[in-house]
């Protein structure tokens, strides 16, 4: 299970991985927790946030994930107990066992506060004390949790980001560049607000970048592993296991 703030930072940063999960026989599931409300210069929110949702779905599709509905408006991402309880929620509901979350560094906070809010509704899943909403049994399946790079490759105070391992991505790069191309809405928006003067380069790029970082792939995401304790043994890495043949550890 991937989630991430916004439409199409799975794209960005974790749609590679995800796509050879897939290819190696996970279910996959996608979830944004914000609606993208608030990706456009032009368009009223309830627009945007009609046209990001479907272009995420499409972008889930085309990867095949099951597709989750966000939970609230772009820049509403806060680290309180309803968003705790709905997503824990979720989490009980998909049994995960590899969840791919956001950097807890980032240079947004809506990216660092989806990351924080999933690591406390998946360390949750197994406390019966814990009630969500809707209401979902606890679980007690082991989860392993993995950070991807933040969004430029540094943290909010611009210092770099080095991943723990690197996942060669480049058999798969023409995949996750379809799947971001899937957001069509965006380029304008990110061009105008963020400088980026071609959205699709831009991803290859950082991909690039981090494939460089590891010395050896031409294209790759990087990952740090969250701690494992309240989530699986301490030898439970399931990502790597799973992808060995296109992993290396920093």
């Amino acid at each position: 299970m991937a989630v991430a703030a916004h439409p199409d930072d799975i794209e960005f940063m974790m749609a590679g991985t995800l796509i050879l999960l897939g290819k190696v026989g996970y279910e996959l599931h996608y979830m944004n927790i914000a609606n993208g409300s608030c990706g456009s210069t032009t368009l009223p929110r309830e627009e945007i946030a009609r046209i990001r949702t479907r272009e995420a779905h499409d972008a889930a599709d085309l990867i095949g994930a099951i597709y989750r509905e966000p939970l609230v408006d772009d820049l509403m991402i806060f680290y309180d107990e309803g968003l705790v309880r709905k997503l824990c929620s979720i989490v009980r509901e998909v049994k995960p066992q590899v969840l791919l979350l956001p950097s807890p560094q980032d240079y947004m906070e809506d990216h660092m506060n989806a990351s924080r809010l999933m690591v406390t509704a998946s360390f949750c899943r197994n406390v019966p004390n814990f009630a969500t909403n809707p209401p979902i049994p606890p679980i007690y399946e082991d989860i392993a949790v993995y950070h991807a790079m933040p969004y430029g490759l540094c943290d909010q105070l611009r210092q770099p980001i080095i991943p723990e391992i690197y996942i060669d991505i480049s058999d798969v790069m023409d995949e996750k560049r379809e799947a971001l191309a899937c957001h069509n809405s965006q380029k304008e928006w990110l061009d105008q607000t963020h400088g980026l003067d071609s959205y699709l380069n831009t991803m290859v790029e950082m991909s690039a970048e981090v494939g460089r970082m590891s010395g050896r792939f031409v294209y790759a995401e990087g990952w740090r592993r969250h701690s494992h304790l309240g989530f699986g043994p301490k030898d439970f890495d399931p990502l790597r296991d799973a992808l060995r043949e296109t992993v290396i550890s920093a």
